[in-house]
């Protein structure tokens, strides 16, 4: 079953951010993810929206978002994007 990952960022240092993003895909093409949304300007809907940007992922099962996440390769460069943002995310199954 396919897994969601959703996430949003407040980002308060470009250049820390930088460096995550500049090695994000070569880590994320070897866990069988597919990038649905990168977005820095939403259309808020209802509510207060103060983050900078939204992630929308998608992977074939919950075992592969998390082997991706705690990969070695994928912590080596979340060191930036913890130095750069602050982020809430969350895992959701998707539909049979």
């Amino acid at each position: 079953m396919s897994v969601y990952i959703i996430a949003r960022f407040k980002i308060h240092d470009r250049s820390q951010y930088g460096k995550y993003s500049a090695g994000f895909m070569e880590v994320f093409k070897k866990f069988d993810g597919k990038m649905l949304s990168v977005d820095e300007n939403p259309t808020v809907l209802m509510g207060d929206w103060n983050d900078t940007r939204s992630v929308i992922i998608e992977f074939p099962s919950k075992k592969s978002a998390l082997s991706w996440m705690t990969s070695d390769d994928y912590q080596a460069i979340a060191k930036h994007r913890d130095a750069g943002s602050t982020a809430c995310s969350i895992l959701v199954e998707g539909l049979e």
